[in-house]
């Protein structure tokens, strides 16, 4: 792989399969994810987004590095995404946050009581989630928000150990979009638990429950539309319709 050079981090990780087992925790493997510099499109693509900025945002400092997950170390449910918005994530430092994409899911996750607030303007905003914690698997905002597959695989050790970390209390995955659903199930294959032959298919409210091969609890796997603009524009995900599967999730996971 082509060296990679950062203008934004110092002490650079180009090689996840060897960082991400080393995390004793989740805050010390989001300070790693942050330092991560091993696909150099990605690298050039956020630093390239976070030097020229977006004209309503021209005042303001973007975060321009990989963006972490968010959420408590003991959460029962896991919401996978697809990867950071070039002006949202890539900006705040925060998935979901600052994007029109992030202000359905948090209002939604505020509606059934998994957010203290219905909005996330930045960082130290004051938001928190109950029993949840927002992913993906891929923490680089990508040009056209397309990573490749190869990226895409270069990215999962990270992800791979953050299921690790969350699996003594995690009941519950929510993905939203095929595309997250394509990348987790190979993480869930090689983590604790069984993937069902034939994999299952994604669906909005696809339900899939897989036994765990550690002897402990089964996790259930949730679809749902991905909250892009295109699909709450159109209407293909109503606010309604996400609300039911985040509801859905909770009574799974036992979540009051």
């Amino acid at each position: 792989m082509p060296e990679t050079t950062s203008r934004l981090i110092d002490n650079p990780i180009d090689d996840p399969s060897a960082a991400a087992p080393g995390a004793a925790d989740l805050a010390g493997l989001d300070e790693l994810v942050t330092r991560c510099t091993a696909c150099p499109r990605l690298v050039e693509w956020r630093e390239e987004v976070a030097r020229v900025k977006r004209a309503a945002f021209r005042d303001q400092e973007y975060w321009g590095r990989p963006v972490p997950g968010f959420g408590p170390p003991d959460a029962a449910i896991a919401i996978v995404g697809l990867a950071p918005a070039a002006h949202g994530g890539n900006r705040t430092g925060r998935i979901f946050t600052g994007d029109r994409s992030g202000d359905v899911l948090f209002q939604a996750l505020y509606d059934v009581g998994l957010a203290s607030q219905p909005e996330a303007w930045h960082i130290d905003d004051g938001l928190t989630l109950y029993s949840t914690r927002i992913t993906a698997p891929v923490h680089c905002a990508p040009p056209a928000n397309k990573p490749t597959t190869a990226e895409r695989d270069t990215c999962r050790p990270w992800l791979v150990r953050e299921l690790d970390l969350l699996r003594p209390t995690l009941r519950v995955v929510v993905v939203l979009g095929a595309f997250g659903w394509q990348a987790l199930l190979p993480v869930l294959a090689d983590a604790a638990w069984q993937v069902p032959k034939p994999r299952p298919k994604f669906g909005h409210d696809a339900h899939a429950e897989l036994p765990a091969t550690d002897g402990g609890s089964p996790l259930h796997l949730l679809g749902c539309y991905h909250v892009s603009q295109q699909n709450t524009f159109t209407g293909k995900l109503t606010p309604a319709m996400l609300r039911g599967v985040l509801e859905h999730a909770k009574e799974l996971a036992g979540v009051a």
